[in-house]
């Protein structure tokens, strides 16, 4: 299974070819993740990470700038209904958007969605609500977007919701550090306390 790649983006109508080491990938991304590499597209290298859907008949290649993307992206792939495209494009949204509106039960947002109606709309929110809603209570809506950057990185990274909540009530949140930093310390924390 293909869970990461760093290469040479080659943006093409048809999609995106990511070339590694001479070889060239196809991979399905969103519209804004295009934008947002055609807008980098004088960097040598750009990492994406892969989401690998196998059917009978294709094995498909899904990328994210963030892993916390492709967590959420796997999360809605769990609600039946619900298939690789239209979870892509549920995440155009972005992470915090999604569990923002599955913890306020915002079914127009997801209706927005092209193949998605009302009745898909209300079941993602109902399937997503006990997968999404305990980061309701580390309190960490839009009012602080680098705490949830960090909250999702480290959830993406398989902690519990009980380690990432103790490890961000210490974190500095002020803005005085970036989020990799605080990632790195709040992992030093988890372990310290294991």
């Amino acid at each position: 299974m293909i869970a990461y790649l760093l290469g040479k983006p080659i943006l093409q109508s048809s999609g995106l070819i990511m070339l590694v080491q001479g070889v060239g990938y196809g991979v399905m991304v969103s519209a804004k993740t295009l934008i947002a590499l055609a807008a980098r597209a004088e960097e040598s290298k750009v990492e994406l990470w892969i989401y690998t859907h196998v059917r009978e008949e294709a094995l498909d290649l899904y990328g994210f700038l963030k892993p916390e993307d492709k967590s959420i992206f796997q999360i809605l792939l769990s609600v039946s209904g619900v298939g690789p495209r239209t979870a892509l494009g549920i995440i155009e949204a972005g992470a915090s958007a999604i569990i923002d509106a599955v913890q306020t039960a915002n079914v127009a947002f997801f209706s927005s969605v092209p193949r998605v109606g009302k009745k898909l709309a209300q079941k993602i929110i109902i399937e997503l609500k006990p997968k999404l809603g305990s980061l309701q209570e580390l309190n960490l809506g839009p009012q602080n977007p680098q705490a949830a950057d960090v909250t999702e990185a480290l959830l993406a990274l398989g902690f519990s919701d009980q380690e990432v909540q103790m490890v961000t009530q210490n974190l500095d949140f002020s803005g005085e550090f970036q989020s990799a930093y605080l990632i790195k310390q709040a992992i030093k924390l988890i372990g310290a306390r294991k």
